[in-house]
């Protein structure tokens, strides 16, 4: 049975910057989003890093990456590899 869009729809979706490949079938992706602080109004990074499946082992550190949230995989796992926006320059 092929999956397509349509039944991923309502499944959350990340676009982040791979960190780390070292895992097997694991990369480590750093999400940043930028938010406002309440108390000064300045607008701020604040990151966080997933561990997302990657089963070809086709992304590598510098990486723009599309997560797809998913069902836990292991203990920390709940995202994987959708698609690999724009590759890292050499």
């Amino acid at each position: 049975m092929e999956e397509t869009a349509e039944k991923r729809r309502g499944r959350a979706t990340k676009v982040g910057r791979v960190v780390s490949d070292r895992m097997k079938k694991t990369i480590v992706v750093e999400v940043e989003r930028r938010v406002q602080d309440v108390q000064y109004g300045r607008t701020v990074r604040r990151t966080r890093r997933f561990l997302a499946h990657d089963e070809e082992g086709s992304a590598r550190v510098g990486d723009r990456v599309r997560i797809e949230e998913t069902r836990p995989l292991s203990r920390w796992k709940r995202w994987r590899l959708a698609e690999i926006v724009a590759k890292a320059e050499a």
